[in-house]
Parts: C-alpha cells; structure tokens; sequence
C-alpha cells in the first residue's frame, strides 16, 4: 500500500497503515472507557491479551468479522471505528492513494457513542445517593428542554 508523498504501507515495510493504527486506537478508547482489561476483551472474541494488543497499535489489521465481533462486544456502531480519523490517516487507505475514493456520505454521530456520553453516563452511575441521581437527572432534562426552546 502507499500513504501520501510516496511513503508505503502494509505488509512487507514493517510499518501499520494509519488506518489500522487509528481504529486500534478506537478499539482500545472504547475497551478502556467501559473498564474492560485486554485480556477480558481477548475472551470475549476468542483471542489472546497479545493478539489485542497488536490490533490497539495497528501492528495486526482487523478483519471485517473481527471487526463485526469487536463493535458487538464493545457495544458500539461499526462506524465508531473510524470516527474522528484525521483527514491524512483517511488519505493513507488504498483507495485514496490510488485516487479511486469518493466522497464520503457525511452523517450525525451517534451521541451514544460519544466519549463525553459514555464519560458521563458512568460518572452518573458512581452516585451512590438515589435521591442525588434522580434530582441531577431532572436538572438535566429540564437544562434540555430549557435548550430545546431557546433552538
């Protein structure tokens, strides 16, 4: 494979494409955010804490099934893998390098697969007070509703 200004990638150069660094690095934010360990995640999908950790630096490409297995037991879209790639990391795949690409189809990210949702979500959760979690919920709603309004 060739990256941008004749610099190759893939099998072979003993470097991982930016791609596959990028969505490690998104499988690795998800398992960590959800306080998952390597070797948890490994169970779960029927691989070693090694083999995980070759995917989270890119050395080792996800496969589309792999890719499928991960995005169901992280509980997340598929897209979430390649969300937030820097527009350089994007020119590296193949496709651009050879100018085959087109433009990709834009869409709204899911909020549930945000960081600062799911940061929240489990801040929320460590409220041990029932009382304080059900007045921080309706301050919440009434915040966006209050937002919804003003929009």
């Amino acid at each position: 494979m060739i990256g941008g200004e004749g610099v190759t990638y893939g099998r072979g150069t003993g470097r991982p494409n930016p791609v596959d660094v990028h969505v490690g690095a998104r499988v690795r934010l998800r398992r960590t955010l959800l306080g998952m360990s390597q070797e948890k995640l490994g169970e779960a999908i029927g691989l070693t804490f090694q083999q995980v950790q070759k995917y989270e630096r890119g050395a080792n490409r996800i496969g589309s099934s792999r890719l499928f297995d991960l995005s169901r037991v992280l509980d997340v879209p598929i897209g979430f893998f390649f969300d937030e790639m820097p527009a350089d990391v994007a020119a590296s795949s193949p496709a651009q390098s050879r100018g085959m690409a087109e433009e990709p189809v834009k869409y709204e990210l899911d909020p549930m697969a945000k960081r600062e949702t799911l940061e929240l979500v489990r801040a929320y959760y460590k409220i041990t007070d029932p009382h304080t979690r059900k007045r921080l919920f309706e301050l919440t709603k009434a915040l966006g509703a209050a937002a919804e309004k003003k929009a």
